[in-house]
């Protein structure tokens, strides 16, 4: 229904990363934790229902959730965690939102400064660029799983807003009150999905080309890299043959 943007391709490509690596338990760890503290009860709890799902979408052992939503909760020590969001600009001046969980937000601060200005950008202040960016429902779905008339039936009659083809993928973007709904629908109508979150979705792209492309892959992987980055969002677009040569 609208754009094609590789930031889908490069995110998809970092969450299999993670799985094998195991970053992506200690991420949703970190996620039950802070959704918990709005209650532990999945049931009455949007975000943290959704975390519980992302966990167990990666096997996490049911132990592991349990402590870690008594953690979040008070029940259990360690759950003294803090959310925040840096903002900035990359090379080429692309906009950049960084979604962290952190102990010790300044030795964060610096961290995430610091791969900026390494990787030839800068941190803003707070709102300098969060306006470009609208908070979403982003579930992914195999291409070979489903056709986009099939997805449309499904998705928009459960509050979905656009579907994007993303090469070897669907995006279906919805509002975040729709998320639940959304993948109750794709889950009805036996369509997998293989990746679903309440994300920063860009309103509009900005490309980038040549070292612009090359230095912002730099900084992406830098901020992905840290052990308290959540989710790194970002508005640019990279041509298909420059983004495989580049991650080559």
């Amino acid at each position: 229904m609208s754009g094609h943007s590789k930031w889908a391709t490069i995110k998809h490509k970092k969450a299999a990363l993670d799985a094998k690596r195991g970053k992506s338990f200690t991420r949703i760890i970190k996620e039950i934790m802070i959704a918990a503290r709005s209650g532990g009860d999945p049931d009455g709890n949007p975000r943290l229902r959704t975390a519980i799902l992302a966990a167990k979408a990666v096997s996490m052992p049911a132990d592991n959730i349990k402590k870690a939503v008594m953690r979040g909760t008070g029940e259990l020590e360690g759950g003294q965690i803090e959310e925040v969001m840096f903002e900035g600009y990359g090379p080429g001046g692309a906009a950049v939102l960084v979604n962290v969980a952190t102990d010790n937000r300044n030795r964060t601060v610096a961290d995430i400064r610091h791969a900026f200005s390494k990787n030839g950008g800068n941190m803003g202040e707070q709102g300098s660029v969060a306006w470009k960016f609208e908070r979403k429902s982003q579930v992914f779905i195999p291409i070979g799983k489903a056709t986009e008339e099939r997805l449309m039936d499904v998705v928009l009659e459960a509050g979905g807003d656009d579907i994007r083809n993303q090469g070897d993928q669907w995006e279906v973007l919805s509002p975040p009150e729709a998320h639940e709904a959304i993948l109750k629908a794709l889950e009805a109508a036996h369509i997998p999905a293989e990746d679903a979150s309440i994300a920063m979705v860009p309103k509009d792209l900005i490309k980038l080309e040549g070292k612009h492309a090359a230095a912002m892959l730099r900084l992406n992987e830098s901020l992905e890299e840290h052990d308290d980055v959540q989710n790194v969002y970002s508005n640019f677009d990279i041509d298909e043959k420059e983004l495989e040569s580049l991650s080559a």
